[in-house]
């Protein structure tokens, strides 16, 4: 499906769902000001090398490219979404200044933006 019929299918969705059933959710004080969002350190960050993380089926461990001439490695739970091999080359965006975090023995420094669609596919 090409992206425009896509992103037709989800305006014609989107415009019949009735106003009066949408549920707002009340206002959480665990919410960041724009200053503290401000201080995210989004980069556009390019897949060297992407595998499976052993003992995980969620897992995937990617090798990247972020501009620094170090390489990074960000451990994100999408492999019910995609296969490895369908990530190397890809451009994503990565928040790179979270605290390191360990999964499975592995350390992960960093996060991906990513969505997920009405249909349950994932969008990178």
């Amino acid at each position: 499906m090409d992206k425009m019929a896509e992103k037709e299918e989800v305006t014609a969705e989107t415009s019949t769902e009735d106003a009066e059933k949408v549920v707002v959710e009340p206002y959480d004080a665990a919410d960041i000001d724009f200053d503290t969002f401000c201080k995210s350190d989004m980069r556009v960050v390019k897949v060297k090398d992407c595998v499976a993380v052993k003992k995980s089926k969620r897992l995937l461990q990617f090798t990247l490219d972020d501009g620094s001439g170090t390489d990074r490695t960000i451990l994100s739970g999408m492999h019910s979404y995609y296969e490895p091999e369908e990530l190397v080359g890809k451009t994503l965006v990565a928040i790179v200044n979270i605290p390191p975090r360990a999964m499975m023995g592995i350390v992960s420094h960093g996060m991906f933006l990513s969505a997920e669609c009405k249909k349950g596919k994932m969008r990178l």
